[in-house]
């Protein structure tokens, strides 16, 4: 890959960076968090106000936002894992309401920490709504639904198409899970403001400073960087995409690239065609998903549609020609009066998947705490599971603490080539299913 992201990831484009300041020396702290994501950003907060005089230092390898902080679609929204009947099946419904709950609070935080901090962002709590474009489709919205009304969660609700229709037009809808409690935001201007304020409180980021190897020790853990060395008492591992890196967390989790496109701002005579008048974000039901919402300056953002899996440690992924394609007709099939429109970038980012779908938070040792396996939704999650991670560094017992993929068993992945046989394998089946159920 020739192109650098901030090239080509249309967010990275919408801030501006100040020269990165690496690591040169040794320095002793009392947490490091490797990673520069809303992960390690979260946590760096949630810990300087649990403990004022904590040193604390974010190692970046890149640069804060770089991964997929930077680049998702931008939804701080209440899904966990994959899909509600998904997490139902593999935990149980009580711990599928549980996660449901947690993620209602994750998107209150989030939308809390915005507007408390002025985290300059363009965000809109604006709702959710999951589309129905296909019969078998519609039954699969239909029946979820109905489950999150059994678990007693409030304010998911089933809206027919002439109801959708007031909100969104759409020659393919056939009506949609409606939920309020959702909000959209420009994620690389949030990695921007956490850097900011972070900074101000007095936590330490380094740039371009990957950590290398990482061994616990008494009283602190050593962390190598290319031209350093980090002395904590805790490490924090917000690594999550690019956990296979980490010796620690090899097998806990695969990368899986999402890819998205955008347009370039529609005219006040294309928004009206459309009549998105409530400016939701948007998913589908297909199990390769669809996921598309506006921008503040009325860009469609269009994102997923299928996936690019990688082999051993290459993380060059980001390209996806075939997919870019794919979802520039799909915007034109969904919006008939955006036949001519023009698509201005297109990007790709890495999503932490693991083996059961759901994310997972715990603790190596009594030295290093981890958090990955966001599969795509955790743009809300992470910014409560800093607070989260901070109890478990902390060493309190919360109902943060309690909830049930908290030091749970996550099931391993296999070394390379089955592992990317396997992912190939899930994705021809997922593909497979679309295609039965969508057969256009």
């Amino acid at each position: 890959m020739t192109d650098s992201v901030e090239d080509y990831v249309y967010w990275l484009t919408t801030i501006s960076r100040d020269e990165p300041r690496a690591l040169h020396g040794e320095i002793e702290v009392d947490y490091a968090i490797v990673g520069g994501g809303f992960t390690g950003l979260s946590t760096a907060y949630h810990l300087k106000q649990a403990e004022p005089s904590a040193t604390i230092a974010i190692l970046e390898s890149e640069f804060i936002g770089f991964g997929a902080s930077g680049r998702n679609g931008g939804f701080a929204m209440t899904l966990f894992g994959l899909t509600l009947p998904i997490t139902s099946l593999r935990f149980g419904k009580k711990k599928a309401k549980a996660a449901h709950h947690y993620m209602e609070r994750a998107v209150s935080t989030t939308k809390s920490l915005i507007e408390d901090l002025s985290l300059d962002c363009d965000y809109e709590y604006s709702g959710f709504l999951r589309v129905a474009t296909a019969p078998r489709y519609e039954k699969r919205i239909r029946h979820d639904v109905e489950l999150a009304q059994k678990l007693g969660l409030e304010g998911i609700e089933w809206i027919g198409p002439d109801e959708l229709a007031e909100q969104i037009q759409s020659p393919m809808y056939r009506g949609a899970w409606s939920e309020p409690h959702c909000g959209i935001l420009n994620p690389a201007k949030l990695a921007r403001a956490w850097k900011t304020e972070l900074e101000s409180q007095g936590i330490d980021i380094y740039e371009n400073t990957p950590a290398g190897e990482i061994t616990p020790g008494r009283p602190h853990a050593t962390l190598t960087t290319p031209n350093g060395r980090v002395k904590a008492r805790k490490v924090v591992l917000a690594t999550n995409g690019y956990s296979h890196l980490v010796p620690q967390l090899k097998w806990k989790q695969l990368p899986v690239w999402t890819h998205i496109v955008i347009t370039e701002p529609l005219t006040d005579a294309q928004m009206d065609t459309i009549g998105w008048k409530n400016r939701q974000g948007i998913e589908d039901a297909r199990s390769l998903v669809h996921y598309y919402r506006l921008t503040a300056d009325n860009r469609l953002v269009m994102g997923g549609r299928d996936v690019s899996l990688t082999y051993g440690n290459n993380m060059d992924k980001d390209l996806n020609t075939k997919i870019f394609a794919g979802l520039e007709q799909d915007v034109r099939d969904l919006f008939p009066a955006l036949a001519k429109v023009k698509f201005t970038h297109r990007w790709g980012g890495p999503v932490s998947v693991t083996l059961d779908m759901a994310p997972a938070i715990g603790q190596i040792g009594d030295q290093i705490v981890y958090s990955l396996g966001c599969v795509g939704h955790a743009v809300s999650s992470t910014h409560l599971n800093g607070q989260t991670i901070t109890d478990l560094l902390l060493d309190r017992e919360t109902e943060l603490t309690d909830i049930f993929f908290v030091n749970r068993r996550v099931p391993l992945v296999p070394p390379e080539p089955i592992r990317r046989a396997v992912g190939g394998a899930i994705r021809g089946y997922l593909r497979l299913e679309d295609r039965i159920n969508d057969p256009r």
